[in-house]
């Protein structure tokens, strides 16, 4: 189930929790979010995926436990 606000993750992160917060929150697996993301930002000039990742690693709140 979906959660219903979004959190970087401490149990599914690889570096800040982003991407796992995110699968999190959508209710996707986090492989496909890590991979969907690599490909977006690797593909896309208009998408820079490094400096989105950063900043929602300083915006978005760390998870409870």
């Amino acid at each position: 189930m979906p959660s219903n606000h979004l959190v970087r993750s401490r149990t599914d992160r690889m570096l800040a929790g982003v991407c796992g917060g995110l699968a999190q929150w959508l209710g996707w697996d986090p492989t496909a979010v890590r991979v969907l993301y690599v490909l977006l930002s690797f593909f896309s000039v208009a998408f820079p995926g490094i400096i989105v990742y950063l900043i929602l690693a300083m915006v978005m709140p760390l998870e409870d436990e």
